[in-house]
């Protein structure tokens, strides 16, 4: 079985954020991730080593995130703020012992070309990578289904790795998370052996509702299996919404004949 980790942005909710690290533990896991550390670096350091956990990834600065902005690698009049972040996110990550950052590049802007986008979003993520390769640190690059996120600039598997070719840097990979895939596209299972050794990272909740295994129409309990036969020894991180309490929301595991997340 895959190794899991908790996003302690969409598990454990019924807690604040500084519990749940012990909360995670307490479950089983190993290892946590969640989007933002920034403004509480320290703290969160604290609470992984109290707590024995691995933080497996966290995200380049999103912007105003409540506001709908995911990111601005593609907007040429944000790369001084752009590099700022990865800046931040460099020493985010070394003080959290965390290997992975991950790039969410940003909505499309109308008012600009798209092969200006494109390639500026190139050029960032490129010096992004240059940076985190300093530290020990691989890039990820995450599509985002167009259901979910209307315009968001890479929406496809194909389009990120189009990307990934263009970035050119030996520490980039894909983020694969199955819901954003199968919303966008389909055909998981193929998708994922196909292109297995250039995925970095996994993600899962069930669709369409986003909640956990079994709740929806993909069949997990094959899913993880396969992704297990494909040679993916990486992370898995449970980035869905419980249907109950989180800790309810995590019988799956056993239903599917796991022992535990780790």
């Amino acid at each position: 079985m895959p190794k899991l980790c908790a996003n302690l942005s969409f598990l454990f909710t019924e807690q604040p954020m500084d519990e749940r690290f012990a909360a995670a533990a307490a479950a089983g896991f190993d290892a946590v991730e969640f989007p933002s550390p920034y403004g509480h670096v320290d703290d969160y350091a604290e609470r992984l080593r109290e707590h024995a956990l691995h933080l497996v990834l966290f995200n380049l600065p999103m912007g105003d995130f409540a506001a709908g902005e995911r990111g601005f690698a593609l907007d040429p009049a944000r790369r001084e703020e752009f590099r700022e972040g990865v800046e931040r996110a460099l020493e985010a990550a070394r003080a959290l012992s965390c290997t992975r950052v991950n790039a969410l590049v940003g909505i499309r802007k109308p008012e600009l070309d798209e092969r200006i986008m494109w390639q500026t979003a190139v050029e960032n993520l490129r010096y992004a990578a240059g940076r985190l390769r300093e530290g020990g640190i691989t890039l990820m690059v995450e599509p985002l289904n167009a259901i979910d996120t209307p315009n968001f600039f890479i929406e496809t598997t194909a389009r990120a790795l189009r990307l990934l070719d263009d970035i050119d840097a030996e520490n980039v990979r894909l983020q694969f998370d199955c819901y954003h895939a199968q919303r966008g596209e389909g055909n998981l299972l193929a998708t994922f052996a196909r292109h297995v050794g250039r995925i970095g990272h996994v993600q899962i909740a069930d669709s369409p509702d986003r909640h956990q295994p079994g709740t929806g129409e993909l069949a997990y309990e094959r899913i993880l299996r396969a992704i297990d036969d494909a040679g993916y020894e990486g992370w898995v991180g449970l980035e869905y919404r419980p249907l109950g309490t989180t800790q309810e929301s995590l019988r799956w595991i056993a239903s599917y004949g796991f022992t535990s997340p780790a």
